[in-house]
């Protein structure tokens, strides 16, 4: 019975919208029986029709054929599924642009480097191979020291074994720590006599105050905002190449979430220069113990496929990189630390109260990112005060990553309608080095308490802040169901929740968290003509197989942006 009645309301939307919208025919229409569209009036959906690059109809495959016309271009999926795009709710564009340039450090399955000897012979590979001159900066990203055999941190000495005529930074797979040659420290003036900047430190050699090459947070920062900065035409073809990348994956909204001004300067030069063929939203990022918030100009509106979004703080770090800032102490606390070590906060609770309620008071979207559960409790006091001085509703402040985010917390961050943006592809990537050395088996369980947030009705959106992890989100979804570690353990599976709840992350949830739910998100007359065809049915598919599905093809505004090559036969 529910059936048929669901059946007969999608036939009665489907007619209506056909009315309202639009008498001519349809542009595109899909035709397939596995069509999810998150959107519960349409659940039953046989077809979809396109035109104008939005969504005409939805409904049965009879009435929505009756949209078509000779140049209607009709799309049987067959066995293949079709969905809303997916949607980034955290990642950085731009940085995935630059690692064109960078060397891959990266350990399987996304690079290939195992140990200390493999990093150097993938640094020395690449001075020959781009013939490298002396004085010109070398950047590897992706190395893991919880993943190399050594289980350490290269150091400055075994950087500069590779070379001492080239400026070396290596940045951690976290994004959140680097090591640094000899070469490199001396340019930017870190030595024996300089201080720990706030929010960050400079690891020193035992028994020594000399830097021994490895930074983290705000030091590692200093170094890399050092380093020589493309043309604008190099950064724009850059980012022309990872646009496809990004749409390959079904990925039809994009975000930089930490924008620098000369990231925005190159969004904007791609907007104005008609190069963007997804949605891309900016947040600069705000270093909170600075007077003047970042300037949005024309906030919270596209210009040719561009929008500045918000406003983005960093409250801590990481918790693979275990500068994360937690209430109770890490399980091995790093080298040089005591047994108590908690990691700290990037800034005082006084700072981070002052930033966000000036950020509320103007309106403005916000995204904090905070992995530690103090981190968390600093976010939602600070979020409570404002809320409360300013009287405001429905802020949506999106607590990035939220790691170790704790049950009391979610019970407030519910009444506040605060977002948390799960990075669940942690518990494939380092989720047995959370429960062997970072927070131990109980609370590693309890990293990306998805169900946790599920339960109390918070709708959370999933991310892979790229590139940290690969932009990928067949891969997100299955970390988010399964919950399996490299060692296939089940890490947390009270945690896990359903295929259909990870692509609502995805979609709608993801749409909501950018206030842009009447415009995308689901497959629904009226709004963007955002799609991606799958494989296979992730939501029937068993959920350990979920990671074999493949992206087939993406439209974007109603403009297929990627096409999977055929396969031979």
């Amino acid at each position: 019975m529910k059936s048929n009645l669901c059946k007969c309301a999608i036939v009665l939307i489907s007619m209506l919208a056909v009315d309202a919208l639009s008498a001519d025919a349809a542009d595109l229409i899909f035709l397939g029986g596995n069509i999810i569209t998150v959107d519960d009036a349409t659940e039953a959906a046989e077809a979809v029709a396109v035109k104008d690059g939005k969504i005409l109809a939805v409904g049965d495959r009879k009435t929505i054929m009756g949209l078509k016309s000779a140049s209607t271009q009709v799309i049987e999926l067959g066995q293949n599924a079709l969905l809303p795009g997916f949607i980034d709710a955290h990642g950085h564009a731009a940085t995935q642009s630059k690692l064109l340039n960078f060397a891959d450090l990266s350990p399987p399955p996304v690079g290939q480097v195992n140990n200390l000897a493999d990093v150097a012979q993938v640094l020395q590979q690449y001075l020959v191979e781009y013939q490298t001159p002396a004085g010109q900066w070398v950047v590897g990203f992706g190395y893991d020291d919880s993943l190399l055999a050594e289980g350490r941190h290269p150091t400055r000495d075994e950087l500069d074994a590779v070379s001492t005529d080239h400026p070396i930074l290596l940045l951690h797979a976290s994004g959140h720590l680097g090591v640094a040659n000899s070469a490199a420290l001396a340019l930017v003036g870190i030595n024996a006599e300089s201080k720990d900047p706030p929010g960050g430190v400079i690891r020193r050699r035992e028994n020594s105050s000399e830097p021994d090459g490895v930074l983290e947070e705000s030091a590692v920062f200093t170094v890399y905002m050092a380093l020589p900065q493309p043309s604008l035409e190099d950064s724009l073809e850059q980012f022309v190449v990872v646009q496809t990348y990004y749409a390959s994956q079904g990925i039809t909204t994009v975000q930089e979430g930490g924008a620098t001004p000369k990231d925005i300067e190159v969004f904007r030069a791609a907007a104005e220069q008609n190069k963007l063929v997804l949605d891309l939203v900016a947040y600069p990022l705000w270093q909170a113990d600075k007077a003047d918030m970042p300037e949005l100009g024309e906030s919270g509106i596209y210009l040719n496929r561009f929008k500045m979004g918000g406003i983005k703080l960093s409250l801590d770090g990481s918790p693979q990189g275990k500068t994360a800032y937690l209430s109770q102490p890490y399980a091995v606390p790093p080298p040089g630390q005591s047994a108590d070590y908690r990691a700290y906060p990037s800034y005082p609770q006084e700072n981070v109260d002052q930033a966000v309620f000036a950020v509320l008071s103007k309106n403005i979207p916000l995204l904090a990112h905070a992995n530690g559960d103090a981190a968390a409790e600093m976010l939602i006091k600070a979020v409570e005060r404002a809320t409360q001085e300013l009287s405001v509703s429905d802020t949506r402040v999106v607590m990035i990553h939220a790691q170790t985010v704790r049950d009391d917390q979610l019970d407030r961050m519910a009444k506040l309608g605060m977002v948390p943006s799960f990075f669940s592809a942690h518990t494939f990537f380092w989720g047995d080095w959370h429960r062997e050395s970072v927070l131990g088996p109980l609370r590693a369980d309890r990293i990306s308490p998805t169900r946790s947030a599920l339960d109390r009705g918070i709708r959370f959106t999933l991310h892979n802040d790229a590139p940290v992890t690969p932009p990928v989100p067949i891969d997100l979804i299955w970390s988010t169901v399964n919950r399996r570690t490299r060692s296939n353990d089940i890490l947390g599976p009270a945690q896990r929740v359903s295929a259909y709840e990870a692509i609502k992350a995805l979609t709608i949830n993801a749409a909501w968290q950018y206030f842009e739910e009447d415009n995308k998100g689901s497959i629904t007359p009226g709004k963007w003509a955002d799609l991606v065809v799958l494989s296979a049915n992730p939501v029937t598919t068993d959920p350990e197989n979920l990671r074999e599905i493949e992206v087939l093809a993406t439209w974007s505004h109603g403009v297929q942006v990627f096409a999977a090559e055929p396969k031979a036969p």
